[in-house]
């Protein structure tokens, strides 16, 4: 490949070369540093994710909720076994959907204003759930909110890729996860002091500062030239990375790609390894990530705990598991330009597989009498009871989840997401982005809908056995088939899969 002859240093083996003088390059590298520190690009960025915020916090619902309902004294709201295990799935499915309409919505409006289109069906989902009076009420505020996730699952991440600066797209493509993890905690915090009807009307909050922060953001620089809109374009490039900076080089470096990817992908080109080998990586990822039962663990989270006793009460425990996991989040964020995304994904998987193996084999190998006799005794009538020592064996199974939800939240959390968006090219991503939500949600919707099926008729210890051995595969996935992106260009991506030579990786 020729080099560019606006790059200020070329490296060839050992020696290099200058195509400028130093105080060109000096100034290249301040108007690089600018443009990396313009505080707007962050603000548009922050608009978008309290999409996954409002997103975080309606996954995570049944779990404080599902309790409360089982015991609820209107026989049209209290929740069985069956109705309860709809009430936690159907929100999967609601994802589903909305990943499948935004295949469209992602081209036909684009990024910004399907995120926009978004809070109407959530803020319709909440109300329902707030107001409900029956359990159809029930099921379709989580349907509607199970929509709304969808589409923000499959327009953030592309947004936020394509403004974001080379430089922390990394760091702000784990904003999305970083926030869902932080509207997921939020929901927990809230529901040792909330009823589950004022949880949805706090679910509002979010929804609504979002759709007017975003009013003022601009729109995807490759979307507007893809519809033609240049100039539009090139103000949004301006705003994004700062007047004073050299946004005119990135901007030409855009429309050229843009231009050779003009037209919607055809079924002809579906066949092209340019065009599949990375949406099969893309949807094999977010398949892979569901399979290792994160979303099972997250939403039935205080049913896990009350199951296996732990000595903390359930509620207590899903916050502190919540808090951990944003930790996680943040280290990942913070760490993912540094370290790079494939080490991070070995090491996720890694931990996740101890984890899920650890808490198979204690439900399997710990007796449920033992580990559920003294494990809450300040629950229980304790005083005409002879005093027992505390049974700290019951932590084991809220260290194991710990340290799962640590594990996905440093990989396979938020790369999944960012490496969606950063490996389907400019023509297919809309389209594909929709499709890996589809597969996704889809995924989650038959593991949610069965699992506690399977924990009432085989054991707790099945289902996580089973997400041991999904962590095994995830790992020999990562090695065989993701590329590492880190501080790569969309365009440099986009080179290697059309030509397949690592160089452009380099």
């Amino acid at each position: 490949m020729e080099p560019s002859a606006r790059e200020p240093l070329v490296r060839t083996g050992s020696s290099s070369y200058q195509t400028f003088p130093s105080s060109t390059s000096k100034r290249l590298d301040k108007e690089y540093l600018r443009s990396l520190h313009n505080k707007r690009l962050y603000l548009a960025v922050f608009a978008a994710v309290l999409g996954n915020f409002s997103f975080g916090f309606a996954l995570v619902y049944p779990s404080p909720v599902i309790p409360a309902l089982e015991a609820h004294p209107d026989p049209a709201l209290r929740l069985d076994q069956h109705t309860a295990s709809w009430f936690g799935s159907v929100f999967t499915l609601g994802a589903a959907a909305g990943g499948l309409s935004t295949m469209l919505l992602n081209d036909l409006l684009g990024r910004k204003l399907s995120i926009m289109f978004s809070a109407v069906p959530s803020a319709l989902g909440l109300a329902l759930l707030a107001g409900a009076q029956g359990f159809t009420m029930l099921l379709l505020g989580r349907i509607l909110t199970g929509y709304a996730g969808g589409v923000t699952s499959a327009s953030i991440p592309v947004y936020i890729s394509e403004i974001s600066h080379p430089g922390v797209r990394g760091m702000l493509g784990a904003c999305p996860q970083l926030m869902a993890v932080l509207g997921s905690l939020i929901l927990y915090a809230l529901g040792l002091v909330l009823d589950w009807r004022w949880l949805a009307v706090a679910g509002e909050v979010p929804v609504l500062i979002m759709i007017i922060l975003l009013c003022f953001m601009p729109n995807s620089p490759r979307f507007l030239l893809s519809q033609g809109k240049e100039d539009e374009a090139l103000r949004s490039l301006s705003w994004l990375r700062g007047k004073d900076t050299d946004y005119a080089r990135e901007y030409e470096q855009i429309k050229d790609s843009v231009r050779k990817q003009s037209q919607r992908v055809t079924c002809a080109e579906i066949k092209d390894p340019f065009t599949y080998k990375p949406i099969l990586i893309a949807v094999g990822m977010r398949f892979l990530q569901q399979l290792s039962g994160v979303t099972c663990i997250l939403m039935y989270l205080q049913p896990i705990f009350k199951k296996t006793s732990v000595i903390l009460k359930p509620e207590y425990d899903a916050a502190l598991v919540g808090l951990v996991r944003l930790f996680s989040v943040a280290i990942a964020a913070a760490s993912m330009d540094k370290a790079g995304r494939k080490i991070l994904l070995f090491v996720s998987a890694a931990v996740m597989l101890v984890s899920n193996l650890t808490m198979g084999l204690y439900v399997h190998f710990v007796p449920a009498a033992q580990n559920g006799t003294v494990a809450n005794q300040t629950q229980g009538s304790s005083a005409s009871l002879p005093a027992e020592p505390t049974n700290y064996i019951t932590l084991i199974p809220l260290l194991a989840t710990m340290f799962f939800i640590m594990g996905y939240a440093m990989g396979w959390g938020p790369i999944t997401w960012l490496l969606m968006s950063e490996i389907l090219p400019l023509k297919a991503r809309g389209v594909a982005s929709g499709l890996c939500v589809v597969v996704s949600w889809l995924t989650a919707f038959t593991l949610t809908q069965f699992f506690l099926r399977v924990v009432d008729n085989f054991g707790l210890e099945v289902p996580f056995l089973f997400f041991a051995v999904i962590c095994a595969g995830n790992i020999f996935f990562t090695g065989c088939c993701v590329p590492e992106t880190k501080g790569r260009s969309l365009e440099q991506i986009e080179s290697f899969f059309r030509t397949g030579r690592r160089s452009f990786m380099r």
